[in-house]
């Protein structure tokens, strides 16, 4: 039987042997912690059906727990140092297929086209790396693919923008934006200890489950992003402080202020205390009054 790979021994063997250095520029923190990684394949319900696109295996330690479970594991690693060692560390697992690729630049689609043919139970899991995590987030999200959901390790402090309610003090366009398209939720908080090299922040399990349309229904999807981002710009704004001087055109203000009247939102708000029930209203009235075709 095989060692798992995410032990500090055998992580440390393997980098050893293979000479392995960490490029900072690619954000890569291997976790150690094998109880850590059972716990995030648990939290992706994943069985002997289901199919798992992963992005960044580093040295296989989270696609090993994954091929343990899924049906067949696709993982996507930009790093071309690590192919070598993947081939070693995952030779146990037939299931699985390494593509070098960057996954925001790869046509995900295609891939799940040639590779899950006769799996209709989809999950995305990974230990993303925190310098491209919203950007891979909203690719996933926005591409509408059929996938059931998308588990990741990602930085605490953007698990919990993500997750935030209306309101609160994390709760901003990107909570916004993934709660569009899934309902969000932070599993659990997974300390620095656990990672190789230690990153200088707490980590978190997130768990997106898709839905299967999205939360609100908006006359425009694009102008819907457009005008919540705007009303974002600058948080100490009111929502029509915002919305003139970022949707604009300014001289547009008697028009904006009537869109907020019609969606009724008092205009003295600030945007981080709106649902997304509002900002669809809002957005629809907007599109009205400013959007030219």
């Amino acid at each position: 039987m095989t060692k798992d790979i995410a032990t500090p021994v055998r992580t440390k063997e393997i980098l050893n042997k293979f000479g392995f250095s960490f490029k900072k520029s690619l954000g890569q923190n291997f976790l150690i912690d094998t109880n850590v990684l059972r716990n995030i394949v648990d939290s992706a319900n994943i069985g002997d059906t289901s199919g798992v696109i992963e992005v960044g295996p580093g040295i296989g330690a989270l696609t090993e727990q994954l091929a343990k479970k899924a049906k067949q594991v696709v993982s996507f690693e930009i790093d071309q140092r690590l192919l070598p060692v993947l081939e070693e560390t995952l030779a146990p697992y037939s299931n699985v297929k390494i593509i070098h690729s960057d996954v925001l630049k790869a046509n995900i689609q295609e891939t799940i086209d040639e590779n899950f043919k006769d799996i209709d139970d989809l999950m995305v899991v990974a230990n993303l790396p925190y310098y491209v995590t919203t950007p891979i987030l909203m690719k996933l999200l926005e591409e509408k693919l059929p996938i059931r959901g998308i588990v990741v390790m990602i930085q605490a402090e953007v698990a919990d923008r993500i997750a935030a309610k209306p309101g609160s003090k994390d709760y901003g366009a990107l909570s916004i934006a993934a709660q569009y398209y899934a309902q969000a939720e932070k599993v659990m908080t997974v300390p620095a200890t656990v990672f190789v090299p230690q990153p200088r922040v707490d980590s978190a399990v997130l768990r997106l489950t898709i839905r299967e349309k999205p939360a609100v229904e908006v006359q425009d999807e694009a102008y819907f992003f457009q005008v919540f981002h705007a009303s974002f710009a600058n948080r100490r704004k009111t929502i029509l402080n915002n919305l003139v001087h970022n949707l604009g055109p300014k001289e547009k203000k008697d028009d904006i202020l009537e869109a907020l009247v019609e969606a009724e939102i008092d205009p003295v708000r600030r945007g981080e205390t709106l649902s997304l029930e509002e900002f669809a209203r809002l957005s629809d009235s907007l599109l009205k009054r400013l959007k030219v075709s």
